[in-house]
């Protein structure tokens, strides 16, 4: 029986998959399967040191990019140590993309440059960071922070129309969030989430639609942090079988050039030329049963007669298996 170190801390619902309630759902699927679970529970590196020196385990699955005691924002700091950095030192197997993978992927400005060099279509986009000058850029323009999730500094003022908005959000993003901003062409088009599962014969790439009803949308068109997790937001198999069909390729070739591996989700938006283009790529999805977007689609294309948490347990099991497998633990 192999058994998975479940790391969380302070951090995981604004780094990753969910609170400390998600992670205890996670741990008791993986329980209830062949595999045992546990979670360290760590608030600083050295305690985090300690869970792997002190336990027994195959393998590492975190909620965290690095150990936080900040609870709201990811807000990476220059000396804040990355986890899976620690885990490749030590040659501890871990489930999700590597260290270097995981850095280009919360730094969009990373993520964007890297697609954008692999032939994949993004944005047009700039980095800001405080004290920089403003680029000249098209209107309208997307302002966003560079190292968030969950549409955290996402309004519709993040949608700016002249140079005076395109000062006045991005001063937002520097003083408010304290990072870098991320100014993008603004794609005014439907959106889509794809789910990354699996490496190898085991990958699955499934294409998601996300839509809104358009009475609780604001200004714009856009999806903002109050929409998310309280039912408002809807996932459904596009029904357009061309649109699928290009976002599910879009993925693949994003994901080969960022050598994403395990489970990522990849969010992509239609410009105003018709195109996909990719917005982010998501490398610890949310795992929320039923309510994250990563069940919502596996469940889409798996369903169960066991109903949502048997496909969940099932999206759980494809995760951890594949990781074993592509360390050779399989």
């Amino acid at each position: 029986m192999r058994k998975v170190l479940i790391v969380t801390g302070p951090g995981g619902d604004a780094q990753g998959w969910g609170d400390m309630k998600v992670t205890e759902t996670l741990c008791e699927t993986l329980n209830s399967d062949d595999l045992a679970a546990e979670i360290a529970y760590v608030t600083t590196t050295k305690e985090f040191l300690q869970a792997l020196s002190g336990r027994r385990y195959d393998i590492v699955w975190s909620a965290l990019y690095c150990v936080s005691q900040r609870e709201d924002i990811i807000g990476l700091g220059e000396d804040d140590e990355w986890v899976a950095d620690m885990l490749d030192e030590r040659g501890i197997p871990y489930i999700g993309p590597s260290a270097r993978t995981m850095k280009e992927l919360i730094q969009k400005y990373e993520t964007h440059r890297i697609m954008r060099e692999n032939g994949v279509l993004v944005p047009d986009f700039n980095l800001v960071a405080a004290g920089d000058a403003l680029p000249e850029v098209a209107y309208p323009a997307f302002v966003k922070p560079n190292c968030e999730s969950r549409s955290i500094g996402i309004s519709d003022d993040s949608v700016v129309r002249n140079r005076e908005e395109l000062a006045r959000r991005v001063r937002y993003v520097h003083e408010t969030l304290g990072q870098a901003a991320l100014i993008e062409e603004f794609l005014p088009g439907d959106e889509y989430t794809v789910l990354m599962l699996g490496n190898g014969r085991l990958q699955e790439i499934l294409p998601g639609l996300v839509t809104v009803d358009e009475s609780h949308f604001g200004r714009h068109r856009i999806l903002r942090s109050d929409l998310r997790g309280v039912g408002l937001t809807k996932i459904s198999i596009p029904a357009q079988k061309e649109r699928a069909e290009e976002a599910r390729e879009i993925t693949r070739k994003a994901t080969d050039a960022l050598e994403c591996r395990d489970h990522v989700r990849v969010d992509l938006r239609v410009d105003a030329q018709g195109r996909l283009r990719v917005m982010e790529v998501n490398g610890i999805p949310g795992l929320k049963p039923v309510k994250s977007w990563s069940p919502q689609i596996y469940s889409l294309y798996h369903p169960s007669p066991g109903g949502p948490m048997e496909e969940y347990r099932n999206m759980i099991r494809l995760i951890v298996r594949s990781a074993l497998e592509r360390h050779g633990l399989g």
